[in-house]
Parts: C-alpha cells; structure tokens; sequence
C-alpha cells in the first residue's frame, strides 16, 4: 500500500532524527551560533518550509542536519551530513532523504583520499558495503537514481547507495534498517581510527573543506531553491553547508 505523502516525510524525517540521536549520543556537538537564524526559514509565500542547523565537535569540522518541505509541491528534502576534521581518515558520512514525489534516498562514505591509488583504504573502508551495494542494485523495487550533474557522479563513491522507490511500509523499512547499518559501521570506525600524522593534518583540512564547498556550490538542487527561495536566500543556505559566516535574520 502506497504510503500518504506528508506520513512519507514525517517517517523519513524520523529515520533522519535517529540517526542524527546516535550521533548526537557519540559526539559532543556544538550549535554554530552564526547560522542561528536558518533554524526556520520560508518562501516568500510561506508555502515552503525549512529549518538548517549546523554543528561542530570533537572529530567533528561540520555537521549539517536539515530539511526542506513544499507540500504543494509534491517536494521534499532533508540531510545529515558529517564532515569529519583531519585528527582522523575516516570518510565522512552522508544521508539524503526526500520526496519527489517517490521516495528518494542518498547514503555513502565521501573518501578522504584518492580511491584510484589507495588500496588498503579502499579494502577497509569500501568493502563492507560492497555487497549492500550489489543486493540494493538487484532490488526490483528501487531504481538507481542518476545525477545529471557531473560533479554529483564524481563526488559519488563507488559503493553509494542513491535510489528511488515507491513509499511503502516495506521499502521505508529497509531504508531505516541499511541507513542503520551504515551508521553504526561508520561509529565502529571512528572508535578504532588511527589519528592522522600532525604534519598531514593542514593539508587534509584543506581537501576536506575544498570538497565540501565544491559539493555544495555545485548541488543541482540549488537552481530548485533559487526558484522557491531567491538567489539571496539560496546563497546563504549554500554557503552554510560549507562554511561559518554570520547570517542575519531570515523570516
């Protein structure tokens, strides 16, 4: 049984609120007092919705937990990202969910290093999702979802998990279960990490914070929120997924 559209994000958003509890009971986070005001915001005519918060913490450079609802629109979004700082080399760790109007989902491990030559760090951090991967690939419910935008498929890894599926009880059950999954492997990794070299440190920061700009600015969702939110709005939000600036007050 198809699943109404505003139960669809009020699950989706759960999903996202426990994991982003599991995280909140790991880490000790911080509020990023200069993105206060994009704790709600709104279209012009107020028929869409959002709230961004960002964080920051012990092993963590920044966290951006947000959602986006227009309902008339049939359109939802929402993320938990966890950007790590450079004491360690674990990916860093990323959740999308939404509505478009079939169920949408990202998951995936952002590599800190170059996939293409590190193999240790590809068979460590790589392979135990590999067969999720695979499994999610045959699922004959969910399609593989494609970005259109180039640097989308780049930033990508090869194990990603982006899809699409009909909102049922069972698929929005398997997304919370795999979502999890991911989570929790990741928590394993940070407990058992290697710090990072401290003359390696400066250039892995910087990688890092390239990569989350890059990922930002270059989202195709943007044009979407240009449209709902204007180009003043829709730079600020952009910006306060990568970096720490003052915003002044928003509705």
């Amino acid at each position: 049984m198809i699943l109404e559209r505003v139960t669809v994000f009020d699950r989706l958003r759960e999903i996202q609120g426990e994991l982003y509890q599991k995280l909140t009971d790991r880490f000790d986070l911080r509020p990023e007092p200069a993105n206060h005001p994009l704790q709600s915001f709104c279209s012009p005519d107020r028929s869409v919705t959002g709230a961004l918060q960002t964080f920051t913490g012990t092993n963590i450079d920044w966290l951006v937990y947000s959602f986006l609802n227009a309902p008339k629109m049939g359109f939802s979004t929402m993320r938990l990202t966890t950007w790590l700082s450079p004491q360690i080399r674990v990916p860093h760790l990323v959740f999308e969910f939404g509505t478009m109007p079939n169920v949408f989902f990202y998951m995936d491990y952002v590599p800190r290093v170059d996939l293409w030559s590190d193999l240790e760090y590809v068979e460590q951090f790589y392979e135990p999702l590999d067969s999720t991967y695979l499994k999610w690939r045959d699922e004959p419910n969910f399609s593989l979802f494609v970005s259109k935008g180039l640097y989308v498929r780049q930033f990508q890894s090869p194990v990603h998990l982006c899809f699409t599926c009909a909102a049922t009880e069972d698929s929005l059950a398997a997304i919370r279960t795999t979502a999890h999954e991911m989570c929790d492997r990741w928590l394993t990794w940070i407990e058992q990490a290697k710090p990072v070299p401290v003359e390696e440190r400066a250039a892995l920061a910087q990688r890092d914070l390239r990569l989350r700009q890059i990922s930002a600015e270059r989202d195709p969702g943007n044009a979407i929120a240009t449209k709902i939110f204007g180009a003043e709005l829709t730079d600020k939000l952009v910006r306060s997924l990568w970096k720490r600036e003052s915003i002044s007050e928003l509705c």
